[in-house]
């Protein structure tokens, strides 16, 4: 057994146990690439050393409440990632919760040594990155916080919501379920007291949000269950072949029309996509390299290319 390895993973285990509530032997064992057996020993390690744990397995593990070690050193690796977490925070998520975020981090920062504090200067200065636009709407600067605030607090949403088929915003009533990054904006998934069921809500078209007193109504399921189910539509294999030169621009969006699969061949490309709406996303996305892309399969989409191509009005 290497008995440094498994020190680090027992000192890693009891990091976990400060910063959750609870934790699970599953998780852990996942996570550390062990069996669940092991994980209950390190745990009984930690107990014979003093550490004041409860709960059993099968449940789930915390710290006795008011229980804490003093704040531990940071290695130069760990410092030199908070720069760069603050930077990916400035571009990733709203103001407010940036600025929250950057408050907290400077409470960290305070701890550092004089030359750990140089580093993290110089490497901020040193990286730069370039923000999106229409990420969130510059109108409602709070409303990934606020999102957050009614997740932690089981407190309803009120907010003013413009989808993308209707001209004027709706009041809708939420329960946010969770929040998640996909493509180049953020979502979010909640329970709908106007259409009586969960739906998914795009952040940057929120036009007016408020938290309210209001608990939850319902218990809500974690968000890897509403996310996990299927859309029931069947999918449409797509083959088309494209040059080796231009399939390079198509990497970046192609994940978004089921792209599956490519091999290289010296006719070019060939990509397959399980698409589930090939007559509008696929067609109209393709169209952006018809010029140089060949379709391979189904003739329904060069029906439907040809029927787009015949509409454009010069």
């Amino acid at each position: 057994m290497d008995v440094t390895k498994r020190f680090n993973r027992i000192i890693a285990i009891y990091f976990q146990l400060q910063a959750k509530p609870i934790v699970r032997a599953q998780d852990l064992a996942e996570q550390f690439g062990v069996s669940q057996r092991t994980i209950y020993r390190d745990i009984k390690a930690l107990e014979q050393a003093g550490i004041p744990i409860y709960g059993e397995a099968g449940t789930g593990y915390g710290l006795v409440e008011g229980y804490r070690l003093p704040p531990t050193k940071f290695s130069r690796e760990e410092i030199l990632t908070l720069a760069a977490a603050e930077k990916l925070m400035q571009k990733f998520v709203d103001p407010d919760l940036f600025r929250y975020f950057s408050s907290a981090l400077n409470k960290i920062k305070a701890y550092l040594r004089y030359s750990d504090k140089l580093n993290v200067n110089l490497l901020e200065e040193n990286m730069l990155m370039g923000s999106l636009a229409h990420r969130f709407n510059e109108n409602v600067p709070s409303a990934l916080s606020i999102l957050f605030e009614s997740i932690a607090q089981h407190k309803v949403v009120d907010m003013e919501y413009q989808s993308s088929s209707s001209a004027n915003p709706v009041h809708r009533e939420i329960e946010p379920v969770g929040v998640f990054h996909q493509g180049n904006y953020w979502y979010f998934m909640a329970y709908c007291y106007l259409r009586k069921d969960y739906r998914q809500f795009r952040i940057d078209r929120i036009q007016k949000i408020q938290l309210t007193t209001a608990p939850f109504a319902k218990e809500h399921k974690p968000l890897s269950h509403y996310l996990a189910k299927e859309d029931p539509s069947p999918t449409i294999t797509i083959r088309i072949c494209v040059p080796l030169i231009y399939a390079r621009h198509m990497e970046w969006e192609r994940s978004y029309y089921g792209f599956v699969s490519e091999e290289i061949t010296d006719a070019g490309v060939i990509m397959t996509f399980e698409c589930k709406n090939m007559e509008q996303e696929f067609a109209r996305w393709y169209l952006m390299f018809a010029d140089e892309a060949k379709i391979l399969e189904p003739a329904e989409l060069k029906d439907r290319i040809k029927e787009l191509i015949s509409n454009i009005q010069l």
